[in-house]
C-alpha cells in the first residue's frame, strides 16, 4: 500500500490563528468571570488586600475584555467610561478624588486563579 500526503502550511497557519483567537477569547472571558465573582456588593469597605466591594454593582458591570486579533493579545479590566479611575485605584492602590486607597487587586488574583486552566484552552486548537 502506498499513500501520498501534501502539507499545506497556509491552511495549518490559518487554523492555528483561528484556534488561538478562540482560545484567547475563552481565557479572557474566564479571567473576567472570576474577577466579577470576586467583587461583592456591600455598602461597607473591603479589607486591604482583598477584592473591593461595590455598592451598586457598577464595578462588576464595568469589567470587560477585548481580544486584538492582529496582535493576539487580550486586555481585561474595568471600562473607564463606566467606572472611571476607581478600578485602577482599587487594583493598584493610590489616590482617587483626594483619598488614598490601599491595594485591592481583583484582576491579578483572577489571572493567578485561572493559571492552570488557561493552557487547556489551547490543547486542541488544530
Amino acid at each position: 500500500m502506498r499513500g501520498r500526503s501534501r502539507f499545506n502550511a497556509r491552511k495549518v497557519r490559518k487554523k492555528a490563528e483561528a484556534g488561538t483567537f478562540k482560545s484567547l477569547n475563552h481565557a479572557a472571558a474566564a479571567i473576567r468571570l472570576t474577577a466579577r465573582h470576586s467583587i461583592r456588593r456591600s455598602p461597607g469597605k473591603s479589607a486591604a488586600g482583598t477584592p473591593p466591594h461595590t455598592r451598586r454593582g457598577l464595578l462588576k458591570r464595568a469589567l470587560l475584555y477585548k481580544v486584538d486579533k492582529a496582535r493576539m493579545t487580550a486586555v481585561i479590566g474595568p471600562a473607564y467610561s463606566v467606572a472611571g479611575r476607581s478600578g485602577s485605584a482599587h487594583e493598584f492602590g493610590g489616590k482617587y478624588y483626594g483619598r488614598k486607597y490601599p491595594k485591592r487587586s481583583f484582576i491579578g488574583p483572577a489571572l493567578k486563579e485561572n493559571e492552570k486552566r488557561i493552557p487547556k484552552f489551547w490543547s486542541s486548537v488544530i
